[in-house]
């Protein structure tokens, strides 16, 4: 019998060996749609042989398929003895540390509304990465997930309190600064009992839509069947542990910049702002209503006060008003859809997407024919209100974090160990 809420079973954990590789930070990365293409994933690929970006990231899956049964066979990754949950604690300096469960989740189909996405997925993304896992056969990254506990949880939080206290299994820096430690708990009374409380529970998808519906059509493909019926994830309590929620920006290519700003003053209010990037971005977040940053040749532009009638005329009505006023919504109804549309035989705006406003602005500088769309982040609360009612804002509407790097731990399907049982109050 399945749980109505999170099933979250222990596995045995894909990890790197530390005797194989000198420094962890330099065989991990961001996740795959973070990395910056294509200097720094070139940066990490040359920081270590053994990078992990060789992997979430490859010329081609089976290359990856290949470069994974290297290193396990070379010893470069190991597996954890006993499945286990696995206390994931990120730390940096002047915030609170941030702590969840990592383990693997039964993939409840969308109707069960176990989890619950909100953001629209691209179909050439999920079927890019259901080829890599197909190929592999691993869960190489894990999904980031947000759930609130209640005032009367005992076992997660004293579980994280008990074992954060003592040594890691996996402790490293990364270059921003923050900590990244990993301890195994493979007590079966303690996991027992945590299985329970996150029952109780359903999660929101913080970061990695694309990875759950990827794990989705790979378990119906496969049947439902184990191992395929779960996926790696990071389980934070956000009600003692909240995330922070930033925008992801665009940056468009195949209109000059001229044009595109011409385009957008016969809707919207254009003007320029002063610099640097910092205060430009100060000036779209005290802008009201929907507004938007446009960056090229060194210059930014606040894109605010959209016409009414147009806003009336291009967004669709069949949402909620919540929905109908994001940003992100207005950005793909409006500005895309309509104000920066391209004529018939033109081809249609190609669109990169970024979570570093500075990356943005570098990408879109060196451009004859684009520039940087620089977006505000949404609330949570209207997040989770959109998700709870079953509506999808548009895609890369939101980035939540802190994410959890990918490479401190993997799941390999087959030997995933992850077959726990039901649940048992």
């Amino acid at each position: 019998m399945h749980a109505a809420g999170l099933d979250l079973a222990p596995f045995r954990a894909l990890r790197y060996a530390p005797e194989r590789v000198g420094n962890l930070a330099d065989v991990i990365s961001p996740p795959y749609d973070v990395v910056v293409r294509p200097d720094e994933q070139r940066d990490l690929e040359t920081s270590d042989p053994h990078n992990i970006v060789r992997l979430i990231l490859p010329r081609t899956p089976e290359r990856a398929a290949a470069t994974l049964r290297e290193w396990r066979a070379a010893g470069v990754l190991v597996t954890h003895p006993r499945p286990a949950l696995y206390v994931y604690e990120q730390r940096a300096a002047g915030r609170p540390p941030q702590r969840g469960l990592m383990g693997a989740l039964r993939l409840t189909p969308p109707h069960e509304r176990t989890v619950l996405p909100h953001e629209d997925v691209i179909p050439e993304v999920v079927a890019e990465r259901a080829a890599l896992a197909r190929a592999t056969e691993a869960d190489l990254e894990p999904l980031l997930l947000a759930y609130r506990g209640a005032p009367d949880d005992t076992a997660v939080p004293a579980l994280l309190e008990r074992v954060t206290a003592g040594p890691p299994l996996l402790a490293t820096p990364t270059d921003d600064t923050t900590e990244h430690r990993i301890w195994a708990v493979d007590d079966p009374a303690e996991i027992g009992a945590a299985r329970v409380e996150l029952a109780r529970h359903r999660a929101l998808i913080a970061d990695g839509h694309h990875r759950w519906a990827t794990r989705l059509r790979l378990a119906t493909e496969h049947g439902g069947r184990p191992p395929w019926d779960r996926g790696l994830v990071l389980l934070v309590d956000t009600a003692r542990h909240p995330l922070r929620l930033n925008p992801i920006h665009r940056v468009l290519t195949g209109l000059p910049p001229a044009e595109a700003l011409a385009a957008a003053g016969t809707a919207f209010r254009v003007q320029p702002v002063a610099g640097p990037l910092d205060v430009a971005l100060r000036a779209l977040g005290a802008a009201p209503g929907n507004a938007f940053l446009l960056a090229a040749d060194g210059a930014f532009h606040l894109l605010d006060r959209p016409d009414p009638a147009l806003l009336a005329r291009t967004v669709p009505t069949d949402r909620p008003a919540a929905w109908r006023t994001l940003d992100a919504t207005v950005l793909d109804a409006t500005l895309l859809g309509e104000v920066w549309r391209r004529p018939p035989g033109r081809p249609p705006l190609r669109a990169r997407y970024l979570h570093s406003a500075t990356a943005a602005v570098a990408q879109a500088a060196g451009s004859a024919d684009g520039f940087a769309v620089l977006m505000r982040a949404a609330r949570e609360d209207t997040v989770r209100a959109l998700a709870e009612e079953g509506v999808t804002m548009p895609h890369k509407s939101t980035s939540f974090g802190p994410k959890p790097a990918t490479g401190l731990l993997l799941r390999d399907l087959r030997d995933a160990g992850d077959e726990p049982g039901p649940i048992v109050a």
